[in-house]
């Protein structure tokens, strides 16, 4: 049942849809399920993490927002073939076992586990940064130890109640990029200006104008693009609530050209409405670009539907990464009271190790609150492309195999294998653009230590 709560939490909202509409069937249609979809994959990796790459990258940000679409595509392919050919329930962590053994399912366990607690840290401190845009004499430490105990409490409050405080929240997260967006066609179409005349910022003529910071600015900028696109694993799940197998492919098609556009729509608004120098880490760049119009409702309405996205997320990986938890511990790859649940169904066990990565975040927030989010968002970006390389690396190992079947499946990866390696190559070129950067050097450094952590932890409990 991995990953499986993670995936009914996101189809509330469109199964209460077709409930009222009197259409009370659990199977999704393509579009439905590409909707939701990119609804489930925007986080504050993509309202804050884009001043990082802005910074780093520049308007050439938005070629690898391209770039990182094809690769998170990909990733959806190798996972939709393995599906096609051999449906489980348990996602990339059963293929991942049948590739290469168990240990190999433990340790894809844990990293996405780790990866889920460095993703929920990094999302509280995100929503700590965007809060300081109304309260900027309040310490980060203490908006991150609010939002914590705000997160904590709606899952304690049981498996229902969340749903429903979910489902709402998914339909405020993507709202604020559609509301961005056409603020931004206004402003391009010369029917609203800005108080100041926007430097010209996008260069579309030839040369390094794309690239101020040179191929190392782009190259180093790539995790957070590809920490944008994570939770494309959670749809591996949610292709068994696909009415027509048939239509696999054209459901990842529609979510990651759906979402690529959306991404790199408001990036190129961001670009013509603000000089990118001037985005920094203190808040959003969506929100800076709106508040060079004057209208201060605006961008702190802007904010406030940012802080709802983000909050989403932050509680959606808590919920998640507690669930991981009793998945493993009822599979025995962690300690089994770990599965133990209270009369509401909360894993209070589990929940308590996860809600760790909580007041880590806390701490970190108190000690480094210039450079936290860096840290966290890389260090969880790198954890979560390397569970990319596993699904990839999986369906190599496992699709030779479906092919002596014979059988006529729904779906195959186009360009399988050569597409396989390219997305492989891609991610470890990210990963090793890492190094590039100095605060990024320390997030990397830090996931690998959690990797080798894991792999140690992984030869003593499997042999005990």
């Amino acid at each position: 049942m991995l990953f499986r709560q993670q995936a009914e939490q996101i189809m509330n909202l469109i199964q209460k849809k077709k409930i009222a509409q009197g259409k009370p069937s659990s199977k999704l249609e393509w579009w439905d399920l590409s909707l939701i979809g990119t609804g489930a994959v925007i986080g504050a990796g993509f309202f804050l993490g884009t001043a990082l790459s802005i910074r780093q990258a520049g308007p050439s940000l938005m070629i690898a927002y391209v770039l990182g679409g094809i690769t998170s595509f990909l990733v959806f392919s190798a996972l939709a073939d393995m599906f096609a050919n051999d449906p489980q329930e348990g996602s990339f962590r059963v293929y991942a076992k049948k590739a290469y053994g168990h240990y190999m399912g433990f340790i894809s366990g844990w990293i996405y586990w780790v990866a889920g607690v460095l993703i929920m840290s990094a999302e509280v401190t995100a929503l700590a940064i965007f809060s300081q845009l109304w309260f900027p004499d309040i310490p980060l430490w203490a908006f991150a130890a609010i939002y914590s105990f705000m997160g904590l409490a709606i899952i304690l409050l049981g498996v229902k109640d969340f749903g429903r405080i979910e489902s709402l929240f998914g339909v405020i997260k993507i709202s604020a990029l559609v509301i961005f967006i056409l603020f931004g066609i206004l402003f391009a179409s010369g029917l609203i200006g800005a108080q100041e005349t926007p430097a010209t910022n996008l260069p579309l003529s030839a040369g390094w104008g794309w690239f101020p910071n040179g191929m190392a600015g782009t190259w180093s900028a790539m995790i957070f693009v590809l920490f944008s696109y994570g939770g494309i694993e959670v749809m591996g799940i949610l292709l068994t609530e696909l009415k027509d197998k048939r239509e696999t492919g054209k459901t990842g098609r529609v979510m990651f050209v759906s979402l690529t556009l959306v991404y790199t729509l408001a990036l190129l608004f961001i670009f013509l409405m603000v000089p990118w120098q001037s985005i920094n880490l203190s808040k959003s760049p969506f929100v800076t670009a709106l508040s060079l119009f004057g209208l201060s409702f605006v961008d702190s309405l802007l904010n406030a539907i940012i802080i709802c996205a983000a909050f989403s997320t932050m509680v959606g990986a808590l919920f998640g990464v507690t669930n991981v938890m009793v998945s493993l511990a009822n599979d025995e790859d962690a300690p089994h009271f770990l599965s133990h649940r209270n009369k509401k169904g909360v894993p209070i066990h589990a929940l308590s190790l996860s809600g760790l990565g909580l007041f880590i975040a806390i701490i970190f927030s108190f000690l480094l609150p210039d450079t936290v989010y860096e840290y966290l968002a890389t260090a969880a970006g790198v954890m979560l492309i390397l569970n990319w390389i596993i699904i990839l690396g999986s369906q190599l190992r496992n699709k030779p195999g479906y092919e002596k079947t014979r059988r006529q499946v729904e779906y195959t990866m186009p360009g399988y294998p050569y597409s396989s390696y390219f997305a492989i190559g891609l991610i470890i070129l990210t990963i090793a653009g890492t190094i590039l950067s100095e605060n990024e050097r320390i997030g990397v450094l830090a996931s690998l230590g959690f990797v080798g952590l894991i792999y140690a932890y992984s030869k003593i409990r499997i042999n005990i």
